[in-house]
């Protein structure tokens, strides 16, 4: 509908890839230009590696071998330090920043099932204190809105284009 933003630019680069290895590629070389770019992914995935340096543990373990950590103990320089790119933000790491480009992943609690896209609160990671007690207090509807915020903040970073990879096939 016509609003009074009605002159926006709309070149944006939205893309949604089948390979997690490929979106994090695409992000790296956005990044390369001015360290402004990364990727963050839905509260799916436990932080193992939290209080555990074994390199060979990771947090996101997806198809295709890929395989990766959590942002920085310290989250007050994740948004800037170079290295970081090699780490996924969360919602707690990127909400309120903005990157010229954001990758996101997204987990198994957003799903297109039916002709609907749907969330699924048991698919969160088990220290995901947003939706403590839902199970108790059954309040379903409040699990959904949580989820598909996170995911509308997420995709939302990005202010010159967003890349996607969902672990849900039906939903890319």
């Amino acid at each position: 509908r016509e609003t009074a933003n009605y002159t926006i630019n709309l070149d944006y680069d939205f893309k949604v890839f089948d390979d997690p290895n490929e979106m994090m590629k695409a992000i790296k070389e956005k990044n390369n230009i001015d360290n402004k770019s990364r990727v963050v992914a839905g509260y799916c995935y436990d932080w193992v590696t939290k209080h555990n340096s074994d390199p060979n543990l990771f947090d996101i373990c997806l198809e295709k071998g890929f395989n990766a950590r959590w942002n920085f103990n310290n989250t007050k320089t994740w948004a800037i330090d170079e290295k970081s790119i090699d780490q996924i933000g969360c919602i707690h790491t990127c909400q309120g920043l903005e990157f010229n480009y954001v990758g996101v992943i997204i987990g198994k609690d957003l799903i297109y099932k039916d002709d609907m896209v749907m969330t699924d609160f048991t698919k969160r990671a088990k220290t995901d204190q947003s939706l403590k007690g839902i199970k108790t207090t059954k309040n379903f509807s409040l699990a959904d809105t949580i989820i598909r915020n996170t995911y509308r903040t997420l995709m939302s970073r990005g202010q010159k284009g967003c890349y996607v990879y969902c672990e849900d096939k039906e939903l890319a």
